[in-house]
């Protein structure tokens, strides 16, 4: 019993990270029957700022839709959180806490290295889970559990190289990854090969974890003559290569992916001398009414605007938690039962139009997505830029 009451106490707290607990979480929705989606997101460590704003997108849809139809009847969607931390060492615990809490399905995590990490608790109990923004191909191989509404790194690795080198005549490319993480290794090495294939000549390097000085890996890439640099980190170490940059007067094109679409790099380059290109999910503009609807939310909480890092801006991870969410309850609907089981199965066969596209899963579990959005940061107004809808020719 006493172990009962830790993990519902730390599920409660787990919430309050986000948003705190109870009918605020669950949208106000009156009481009856109650489906628990769990939310595997990190609210803290080196990705915490993008855990909080894919949190946002489903907090917002579960505000939008409190309910659901399951098999006839109203369900109130009560939604869990749990920390992971960024981190593949507390992932599993995180992955326990929501087990132990009785959700039906998942969603999450931003970060493909803790979904990995996470993911066999999740199989081992049985319950399906839905990646929002976690693209390393690891996350759904060799298993029948883990779906994902997101395009892959091969793909998005093949975008960024083309784009450096349609735009930039790129020729020469120093990348940097962070050492042991799944997504900055993976994603490297898909522009790698791209960029390669074109033609293309790359030097690479990685750091440590805990690194806060980029200075010489800046200054190996200005003495590499590298055309453009290339560092799909997280958005603590990205500000932190924007400031570097900038101090040395280095304004070598940075590359990126999905990770660095966020208010905290268009901070970060606001007022210097850098050019910040990214590839991401969702282009601002793309559902007006999305968009004005999330903005009013998060407004009219001091603690959604804190969680956006202080103010309003779209951060495209917030539009694919948004969907995922209204994925996930396609599958309650068409399961038409909380078993895990039953909305594993009908995960399979969900054809969901949302924000930022049309869903649907191939054989792996991947969803069919074949265009990204590359954006540019206006150093000037501190504002992402629209630059190009890109695929891969």
């Amino acid at each position: 019993m006493k172990k009962l009451v830790s993990v519902i106490l730390v599920s409660c707290l787990a919430i309050s990270l986000f948003a705190g607990c109870g009918d605020k979480s669950s949208g106000g929705a009156s009481s009856g029957k109650t489906v628990k989606i769990g939310i595997f997101e990190p609210a803290s460590g080196d990705n915490g700022a993008g855990g909080k704003q894919e949190t946002l997108g489903i907090q917002y849809a579960n505000s939008v839709q409190p309910t659901v139809e399951i098999g006839g009847e109203t369900y109130n969607v009560e939604l869990v959180a749990a920390d992971n931390e960024s981190s593949t060492d507390k992932a599993a615990s995180a992955a326990q806490t929501l087990v132990s809490a009785g959700v039906s399905v998942v969603l999450g995590s931003y970060g493909s290295g803790v979904s990995i990490a996470g993911s066999d608790v999740f199989k081992d109990a049985g319950i399906p889970v839905i990646g929002v923004t976690c693209t390393n191909p690891q996350v759904t191989e060799g298993n029948t559990h883990y779906f994902r509404i997101c395009f892959l790194d091969p793909f998005q690795g093949t975008v960024l190289a083309n784009f450096a080198s349609e735009q930039f005549s790129a020729k020469k490319a120093y990348c940097l990854a962070k050492l042991g993480d799944d997504y900055s290794v993976g994603l490297v090495n898909y522009f790698v090969e791209a960029f390669k294939a074109l033609g293309g000549e790359v030097v690479q390097e990685t750091f440590p974890e805990g690194n806060s000085d980029f200075n010489s890996y800046i200054t190996n890439a200005k003495n590499a003559d590298a055309d453009v640099f290339f560092a799909p980190v997280s958005t603590e170490a990205a500000a932190l290569i924007i400031e570097q940059s900038a101090a040395q007067g280095v304004n070598i094109p940075l590359l990126a992916g999905d990770t660095w679409d966020s208010n905290v790099i268009t901070e970060a380059a606001k007022g210097k001398d850098v050019s910040v290109y990214v590839t991401t999910f969702y282009q601002e503009g793309g559902n007006p009414e999305f968009d004005s609807g999330i903005k009013d939310w998060i407004n009219a909480d001091k603690t959604n605007l804190a969680n956006n890092n202080g103010n309003d801006m779209i951060a495209a991870v917030s539009a694919m938690g948004y969907d995922a969410y209204f994925v996930a309850l396609e599958a309650l609907k068409a399961a038409g039962t909380t078993d895990s089981k039953a909305i594993n199965d009908a995960l399979w066969n969900v054809d969901y139009t949302g924000v930022s596209g049309k869903i649907t899963f191939n054989e792996t579990g991947d969803a069919n997505r074949d265009v990204a959005y590359v954006k540019q940061v206006d150093t000037a107004t501190g504002e992402w830029t629209f630059i190009a809808q890109q695929g891969v020719k």
